[in-house]
């Protein structure tokens, strides 16, 4: 196994941190576009979210996927997570997907292109993001699976809190679109869910880069889609404070 995107993440690595039921997730509105609203096949643009009285359209992207363990495709309904997408959508559908198949199945705004596990299937899957984020925002298809979250550090270690997604007080909501995916027949509600970093435990963290998703054999095999909400880049903070600081001393000196 190769460990391209957490270099001093082992194989071995264990869950740590304290292991919630229940995600203290909240709900969030998806605004997307597609030409397909009557069989669900086709591309389905994620264009913003909405959530807290504000609107997000600037996504954390998955860029890497390591896989620390998934189950063996052998054939039929065997294996674990494999990348699926809409019977008539743009993308990759591989039973039996390398990391790269995943990271392209994740690493878009296409909310067709998913990873589809099987209803036994067991994983973990520690995914790497494009830029630092401080929400996490998950989609479900079939809305009737669970899926187990825990943020990574720069090294690729556990942090924080495990939360478990669909369980408890925080089951999915629907998403207001359908899929119809190539391993399935016809088309199922898709479910979503938020996940700060405070749920995560990580109430003192600006932000994160990585996480690791778990599939147990008894979590009904989630088929879900994850894209995180970026928090400014340094610079650009910084940026913003410099244009402040001139704005404030052209008025001094227009006071003087």
């Amino acid at each position: 196994m190769k460990t391209r995107f957490f270099t001093t993440l082992i194989s071995t690595l264990a869950l740590t941190g304290v292991y919630a039921t229940s995600a203290q997730a909240f709900s969030f509105k998806t605004n997307y576009t597609t030409n397909d609203s009557k069989t669900w096949k086709g591309d389905i643009t994620l264009n913003s979210v909405e959530f807290g009285g504000k609107t997000y359209n600037n996504f954390s992207l998955v860029q890497g996927v390591e896989m620390i363990s998934n189950d063996l495709w052998t054939g039929g309904n065997s294996g674990a997570g494999s990348s699926d997408k809409g019977d008539n959508a743009s993308g990759i559908a591989k039973e039996n997907p390398t990391e790269e198949n995943l990271a392209t199945s994740l690493g878009n705004l296409n909310l067709s292109n998913i990873v589809d596990t099987e209803d036994n299937g067991s994983f973990t899957l520690n995914l790497l993001f494009d830029k630092a984020m401080n929400n996490l925002l998950f989609w479900e298809r079939g809305m009737n699976s669970k899926l187990q979250v825990q943020a990574l550090d720069q090294g690729g270690n556990l942090i924080g809190n495990s939360v478990l997604l669909g369980s408890g007080s925080s089951t999915w909501g629907k998403a207001g679109y359908k899929l119809d995916t190539t391993e399935i027949t016809g088309s199922q509600n898709v479910g979503s869910l938020g996940v700060s970093l405070a749920d995560l435990g990580l109430g003192n963290t600006k932000s994160i880069s990585g996480i690791q998703l778990v599939s147990q054999s008894g979590f009904n095999g989630p088929d879900f889609k994850v894209v995180g909400t970026s928090v400014p880049e340094p610079a650009t903070v910084v940026g913003l404070g410099l244009v402040a600081a001139a704005l404030a001393f052209s008025g001094r000196k227009k006071a003087d």
